[in-house]
């Protein structure tokens, strides 16, 4: 497991079936946490326990952070994100290897033999979540749209109780 990653305890486990209202699948750690101490990004695992691929590593658990980024999406934001990677060699370059590095960190878990990763990588983005859990996870300068996202969100991030105890 990464060193930057955190067990998932009895009381996370708790918290994150709250968050997302049912019980979590696939849970291997807690990767970001909201500033109240809450998971906020967990990585799952590569397979559900019944062997389903589930491509998505790290996933948006706090209801805040979701409901900010699904308002974000409805913007349109995403179109204009995928429209400057054919203008903006720099950024497709960028947004591949975002794409390659999720792909090698889950890969490292278990091989789904296939190179889908998640959000759109690398040819479009279509889900902010994806993006913005994968920078809380791995910090920024990983995933250019996920920085975006942290950005486009800095004035309305959440601070404070964010998940009910």
């Amino acid at each position: 497991m990464d060193s930057d990653l955190e067990p998932v305890t009895e009381h996370d486990r708790a918290v994150i079936a709250e968050q997302l209202g049912r019980p979590p699948r696939g849970l291997r750690a807690v990767a970001a946490r909201c500033p109240s101490g809450h998971p906020a990004v967990v990585q799952t695992n590569p397979r559900l326990a019944d062997g389903t691929p589930f491509p998505t590593l790290y996933y948006l658990t706090c209801p805040r952070l979701t409901s900010l980024v699904g308002t974000l999406e409805a913007s349109g934001v995403m179109r204009e994100m995928t429209e400057r990677l054919a203008e903006d060699a720099d950024l497709a370059a960028a947004y591949r290897r975002a794409h390659e590095s999720y792909l090698a960190q889950r890969n490292a878990i278990e091989p789904l033999g296939h190179e889908v990763t998640a959000g759109g990588m690398p040819g479009r983005v279509k889900c902010l979540h994806v993006h913005l859990a994968h920078t809380l996870a791995c910090g920024p300068g990983v995933n250019p749209f996920g920085d975006e996202t942290v950005e486009l969100l800095r004035d309305e991030w959440p601070a404070g109780d964010c998940a009910a105890e």
